[in-house]
C-alpha cells in the first residue's frame, strides 16, 4: 500500500469522524463485540476471546525498527509451531506489484506456509532488483532465526512507494521480533502492520472447540482485485484443502469492499490451518471473521464517518450487477452524499447509468431506488437498486468521502 507513518500520526481529534467513534478499548479497538456489524450473521456458539491471544500453536510479535517515525511498531512476524500446517495465499492483481509480492509468488510454498514477516513504514514496491534482494534477505532472515525452510516463509510490506528499504534496520527488527514472539502477540503484530490505520483489526474466536484468530489492516488504497490489504488468519481446525476455502470466503468479504476505488501493490491474505484441534473449521466461522474485519477496513477508511451497503438487483447477471454497484460504490457524488447524510437518489441513477453507458435502461426513479438511510444518523446505511433486468445480484460495500482524506493524501509524502 502507499501509506507512510507520517499520515497516520497526524492530528484527527477535531475531525467529524472521530467524534463519531466508539470509544477504543485496550485492544485499540472500539469497544464492544467484534461481530457487530448488521451485515454480519454470527452463525451462533460463536466465543470472543481475548484478541491478543492466538489460536493454539502460533507465536507472533510485533517490535520498532525505525521505519516509522516515532517509536511505532513496525515489524511484526508471526509463526505456526505446529508439527503440521497447511496454507492459502492471495495476492494483488496490481500489475506494478511490490517486490514482497513478487518473491512470495516466485519463491514461497504457498501451501505450507509456516511464517509470515512483515514491514510498515516502507512498501518496497518500485524500488528494482535491489528490492527484490531486500525482500528475499528479509525473508530468509526470518527464516534462519525461526530455524525453518525459507520457502515456508511469506514477507509482506506496506508503506510508502519508491523509497528504498533501510534494510539493515529491518533485518535487526525481524532479529528483535523473534526474540519477542509470545502466544499473546496478537495485538503488537497487528499494531506493526498498520499505516494510516486509527486502530488494529483483529479478533480471536473460538466455536465447537475451534480456534480463529485474525489480524488485518488497511485504510485507504482499498478496492479488490485481489487482495487490496493485509489480513492473516490461524486456526487450529482442519481445513483441507484451503486456497478454495479461503478463495469463497474472500469473495463475500474482501472482495467486496472499496475506500476509494484504488487497488494496492502489495497485498495479500495468508490463512494458516493447523487441524490440532481434531474437528474441521466450523461452518461459516471464516466467513463472519473475514467479512468483520472487511467491514473493519471500511469503517477505518482514511477520514471515513460512515459505511454504506450498496446492493443492486435484477441485472442481466451478477457481473453487470457488480459493475453497477461499484460505480455507485465509487461515485465521489454518492460518498460525499453518505458523509452528509444526504438521501440524494439522483446521485445514484446518474452512477448506475454511467455503468451501463450505451445501453437501454428503464428510467431509474425513486420507485426503483432506496437510499433514505444516506439521511440517517446510523453509522451503516443501505442502498438499493433494482435495474428489472434479469436476475443478477451483487452488493458493495464502501465508506463516505470526508475533507480528511483529501487532506492526508494530499499530505502524503509532504
Amino acid at each position: 500500500m502507499k501509506h507512510d507513518s507520517a499520515t497516520s500520526s497526524g492530528d484527527t481529534s477535531t475531525s467529524p469522524r472521530s467524534a463519531r467513534l466508539a470509544p477504543a478499548g485496550v485492544s485499540g479497538r472500539p469497544e464492544g463485540p467484534f461481530l457487530r456489524s448488521r451485515w454480519v450473521k454470527s452463525p451462533g456458539g460463536v466465543e470472543e476471546l481475548d484478541p491478543a491471544a492466538l489460536a493454539p500453536g502460533f507465536r507472533a510479535a510485533g517490535v520498532a525498527c525505525g521505519l516509522k517515525d516515532g517509536g511505532e511498531t513496525d515489524v511484526g512476524l508471526l509463526v505456526c509451531d505446529a508439527a503440521e500446517v497447511r496454507s492459502a495465499m492471495a495476492l494483488t492483481r496490481n500489475a506494478a506489484v511490490a517486490a514482497p509480492v513478487r518473491v512470495c509468488r516466485e519463491e514461497c510454498d504457498a501451501d505450507a506456509i509456516r511464517a509470515v514477516a512483515v514491514n510498515s513504514g516502507n512498501a518496497n514496491a518500485a524500488t528494482g532488483e535491489q528490492g527484490y534482494r531486500d525482500a528475499v534477505a528479509m525473508r530468509d532472515a526470518a527464516a534462519e532465526a525461526l530455524g525453518t525452510e525459507p520457502r515456508g516463509v511469506a514477507v509482506a510490506e506496506t508503506g510508502v512507494i519508491g523509497v528504498p528499504l533501510d534494510v539493515k534496520a529491518l533485518l535487526a527488527g525481524v532479529a528483535a521480533a523473534a526474540s519477542e514472539l509470545s502466544e499473546t502477540g496478537g495485538l503488537e503484530f497487528a499494531r506493526a502492520i498498520m499505516t494510516t490505520d486509527r486502530r488494529p483489526k483483529q479478533a480471536t474466536l473460538r466455536a465447537d472447540g475451534v480456534t480463529v484468530s485474525a489480524q488485518a489492516k488497511g485504510a485507504g488504497m482499498i478496492e479488490p482485485g485481489f487482495a487490496t490489504m493485509l489480513c492473516f488468519v490461524q486456526t487450529d481446525g482442519a481445513v483441507d484443502d484451503p486456497d478454495p476455502v479461503l478463495r469463497t470466503a474472500l469473495a463475500e468479504s474482501m472482495e467486496r469492499i472499496t475506500v476509494d476505488g484504488q487497488m494496492s501493490t502489495n497485498d495479500m491474505v495468508v490463512l494458516q490451518a493447523t487441524g490440532a484441534a481434531g474437528r474441521p473449521v466450523p461452518a461459516g466461522l471464516l466467513d463472519v471473521v473475514l467479512l468483520q474485519l472487511a467491514l473493519e477496513i471500511v469503517a477505518d477508511g482514511e477520514g471515513a464517518t460512515r459505511v454504506g451497503r450498496v446492493e443492486v438487483r435484477e441485472a442481466i447477471h451478477d457481473d453487470e450487477a457488480e459493475r453497477v454497484a461499484r460505480a455507485v460504490a465509487n461515485s465521489p457524488l454518492v460518498k460525499t452524499a453518505l458523509y452528509g447524510r444526504d438521501p440524494n437518489w439522483g446521485r445514484i441513477a446518474q452512477a448506475a447509468g454511467m455503468a451501463l453507458a450505451g445501453e437501454e435502461l428503464e428510467e431509474l426513479g425513486p420507485e426503483r431506488i432506496e437510499a433514505s438511510e444516506l439521511g440517517d444518523e446510523t453509522a451503516e446505511a443501505e442502498i438499493s437498486v433494482t435495474l428489472g433486468r434479469g436476475p443478477g445480484r451483487a452488493h458493495v460495500y464502501f465508506s463516505d468521502l470526508t475533507h480528511d482524506y483529501v487532506r492526508i493524501n494530499a499530505e502524503y509524502t509532504t
